[in-house]
């Protein structure tokens, strides 16, 4: 069995320096917003290469707060994607606000910026790009647009922790960045975090009163706000966890390298990162069509691999009061419908990914035109696999 994600060889790994934190935090009797939330704030903020980090209880906590912290209020609108979780969508709604959803590039997966000067309305208040498995959305033209129009820029980073766009980090563009530390994510908790990061001071401000509370000091409520704080054992883990960041994703960047050099002859579309960026893949997908029939078949085989995400937001049951239907978005429908999500994490070992590589092509070689997908969107998959090529 390869599984889909190990956390338990994770924590093997570093497991005297987790016990460590987690017993020095019980030991301090200081459970929330403590010395261990501000030291990490510190640390990731410099880490994204921006001034400020604030610490919140999940990433859907840090979307939430971010919005409100531009400004954005009931009747506004915010554009953004349906190919993504759909936390990004409910933020919106928390916030009052309408989301807007434009289609992605077919090549990058992420937001289309071609797209985005459209969808502006007078009710437009921000533009929300999600950095989708790892990579960053093209964010030069997309802050271009948003200068231009006077609207607010929120990074969903929520899978992009370290990723980089022309050498500056996720998070760092916008006027704000949002992270999950959801325990799969590239650097998880042990449990439920996020953060949101930013330049602005009066971001920063705004973050800190709405996530305890609104207070500005203890039963001093200035503001409406939330209880969104995070506590002092998941930033001690994550404060340890942040030390082997780097190494991660250089491993998961190398397997990334491997899948492509072990897919190079067939006909299955690969993620194609640009070369200014820096992808961190925090998913490894393919597109293949029947790609239900072989995820069956990979997982018979014992492979973890998955999906993200096989029903896009705009298609959701809870989300149909929005008023989208199939076909308002083609290429985020194709590629819901064709993604296939194969095991990738630090301590997937080389040989391991060799047989995940050996069972998808045995899942797909039994079903004909299996990996072939859409050729107009990706040139490189034209390749028909026919009985010829299956047979050798």
């Amino acid at each position: 069995m390869i599984p889909f994600l190990d956390l338990k060889a994770q924590y093997s790994q570093i497991k005297p320096e987790i016990d460590a934190a987690v017993a020095r935090v019980i030991a301090s009797g200081h459970f929330v917003l403590g010395p261990e939330v501000t030291a990490f704030e510190g640390r990731f903020a410099e880490y994204c290469r921006t001034a400020h980090c604030r610490a919140v209880n999940s990433g859907t906590s840090a979307l939430h707060l971010a919005l409100l912290a531009a400004g954005v209020r009931p009747g506004d609108e915010v554009i953004t994607v349906s190919l993504t979780f759909v936390a990004t969508t409910a933020a919106i709604l928390y916030s009052g606000a309408k989301p807007v959803f434009v289609d992605v590039d077919p090549v990058t997966w992420t937001m289309d910026p071609g797209l985005v000067e459209a969808a502006i309305t007078p009710r437009t208040k921000a533009i929300l790009p999600v950095h989708l498995h790892g990579l960053m959305a093209n964010m030069d033209p997309i802050m271009e647009i948003a200068r231009r129009h006077g609207l607010v820029v929120i990074e969903d980073a929520a899978q992009a922790h370290g990723a980089e766009y022309r050498g500056r980090r996720a998070g760092s563009i916008g006027d704000l960045g949002c992270f999950s530390f959801y325990p799969g994510k590239n650097l998880g908790a042990c449990g439920e975090g996020g953060a949101v990061v930013t330049d602005r001071p009066e971001f920063a401000r705004r973050v800190s009163l709405l996530r305890d509370w609104g207070q500005e000091a203890k039963y001093d409520h200035v503001i409406a706000g939330y209880n969104y704080r995070m506590d002092e054992i998941q930033s001690a883990i994550l404060s340890v966890k942040l030390d082997y960041i780097e190494h991660w994703t250089e491993a998961r960047r190398s397997l990334a390298e491997r899948y492509d050099a072990l897919l190079s002859d067939l006909p299955f579309a690969r993620p194609q990162p640009p070369r200014h960026s820096r992808h961190v893949y925090h998913v490894y997908a393919v597109r293949l069509q029947c790609r239900d029939d072989a995820l069956t078949r990979l997982r018979d085989a014992g492979i973890g691999a998955g999906i993200h995400y096989p029903v896009p937001v705009h298609l959701q049951r809870a989300y149909v009061d929005l008023g989208y239907r199939a076909g308002d978005l083609p290429v985020t429908e194709r590629l819901a419908n064709d993604f296939l999500s194969l095991p990738i994490y630090p301590e997937l070992q080389p040989e391991q990914a060799a047989e995940v590589v050996a069972a998808l092509r045995n899942a797909a070689a039994l079903r004909p035109g299996a990996a072939v997908s859409d050729r107009a969107e990706h040139p490189q998959s034209v390749m028909a696999w026919s009985h010829n090529r299956r047979a050798s």
